[in-house]
């Protein structure tokens, strides 16, 4: 309480100066005004630890110089005790209405006076002290937080990082040992078509200079139906055919997906990367027993080569595109257990170039959609809403870290519940030096 200050508002000299006089006795520092209006102006210039303040005065009483000080909020937690010689009820409640913490009555009893003045003095400085500490403790409380969340987003980074490098190496290594065979038979099937064709014309010409063959042989040519594996075998070797180059463009696609010998910055073909990402999905797109398939809808704008961490970007189309799946899935058994008519799943996926050196990048699907409270949850560190073991809640945290902060481009979702779902990525086309930082988020 020492060096407190307490400001004296009473319109009485008389009484200024009894109080002026025992609380400078006290050891207080004294301020005082004759008026309200002149209170409300020296408490703009510097405030007071407490104010004794009398109720009848002309221009404002007390009760109004009250009300505009609890209005203001650097004197709002001033204590303020009123001082009057009306001793009725309704005036002491209306005092504490309007934020009094207690009541002099006229008149004064000086030992009275000082111990009420030194009390709330002391109550106000405990509750100053009380407030810092809270105000500490909400900083150290921040500070957790934001250490807890900057551990879950360097867990989150770290998991994903080292899972997404052991996946890349071993696509990689597993697009290599394919490609080799894969290759060999390619490249042999064209010579083994030529050579059955020889054949087959060879057979062609022995049936015609001998159109009369043995009884062996008649028997043996019915018993193999030789003219359904004459005209059945160039079909085989052309499903062959066909087989080995789909599985030529998957291992490509494996490659372009995975493309860890990419780790800086690079100027790639965006299309190739969200096409090698749809043709590793191909599986869970096309239909089977237990959903219909779905239908993908590409609208790709004319694009230049896009300067890009592609690995990573590769990756954030697979995790946007694996919820877009997702959702259709869930979006089919709810039809299913409900009755409900089950619309066709269809993904839609667009590029285009939206301003001088930025590209947008939207893959929207008509499945149930994502609920306001949900969505606004969806970047965050292992938020999922999938059942456990279903899913990590890091896709789509690593996917805004790679595109916000490793790419310097923008992320966001627009939703409609039961309508569907759309994920906008925005990026430059060439990205700064500063951007141009080696990889956090994945080896």
């Amino acid at each position: 309480m020492e060096n407190s200050t307490v400001l004296i508002v009473d319109d009485n000299i008389a009484n200024l100066g009894v109080l002026s006089d025992t609380l400078d006795q006290a050891g207080l520092e004294v301020w005082v005004a004759q008026s309200g209006k002149v209170a409300l102006e020296r408490v703009k210039y510097a405030l007071p630890n407490l104010i004794l303040l009398d109720v009848m005065m002309p221009e404002i009483d007390g009760f109004e110089t009250c009300r505009q000080l609890k209005a203001n909020p650097l004197t709002k937690d001033i204590p303020i005790i009123f001082m009057t010689a009306l001793s009725d009820i309704a005036n002491k409640v209306e005092g504490f209405k309007l934020g009094a913490v207690d009541y002099i009555t006229k008149p004064f009893q000086q030992e009275e006076v000082l111990a009420r003045i030194k009390l709330h003095l002391k109550l106000y400085e405990l509750n100053s002290k009380l407030e810092e500490k809270n105000a500490l403790l909400e900083q150290k409380v921040t500070e957790v937080t934001q250490a807890y969340t900057d551990l879950q987003q360097m867990q989150a980074q770290l998991i994903q990082g080292e899972k997404m490098s052991s996946l890349g190496q071993m696509v990689a290594g597993i697009a290599h040992e394919i490609n080799n065979p894969i290759n060999f038979i390619y490249g042999n099937l064209t010579y083994a078509k030529d050579y059955i064709q020889n054949i087959l014309e060879l057979l062609e010409m022995y049936q015609e200079d001998y159109p009369k063959p043995t009884p062996r042989i008649q028997a043996e040519l019915e018993d193999i139906e030789l003219d359904f594996i004459k005209d059945d075998l160039l079909k085989l070797l052309n499903s062959a055919n066909t087989g080995t180059q789909r599985i030529h463009e998957i291992v490509k696609s494996m490659r372009i997906f995975s493309r860890v010998d990419e780790a800086a910055v690079k100027a790639v073909n965006i299309h190739e990367g969200i096409d090698s990402t749809l043709t590793i999905l191909h599986h869970r797109l096309k239909a089977r027993p237990e959903h219909p398939g779905i239908e993908v809808i590409r609208e790709y704008g004319q694009l230049p080569p896009i300067e890009c961490y592609a690995g990573q970007l590769n990756q954030v189309f697979m995790n946007i595109l694996s919820n877009a799946i997702d959702a259709l899935d869930e979006y089919h058994q709810q039809c299913c257990f409900s009755g409900k008519i089950n619309r066709s799943g269809k993904i839609y996926i667009s590029t285009e170039i939206i301003r001088d050196n930025w590209i947008k990048i939207r893959i929207m699907d008509n499945g149930l959609g994502i609920k306001e409270e949900v969505k606004s949850k969806l970047f965050e560190p292992f938020f999922t809403t999938k059942p456990v073991g279903k899913g990590t809640g890091l896709g789509l945290s690593i996917s805004y870290q790679i595109v916000v902060e490793k790419h310097g481009g923008k992320l966001h979702c627009q939703s409609v519940p039961e309508k569907g779902t759309e994920f906008i990525i925005e990026i430059p086309i060439h990205q700064q030096l500063e951007e141009a930082m080696p990889a956090h988020c994945v080896a």
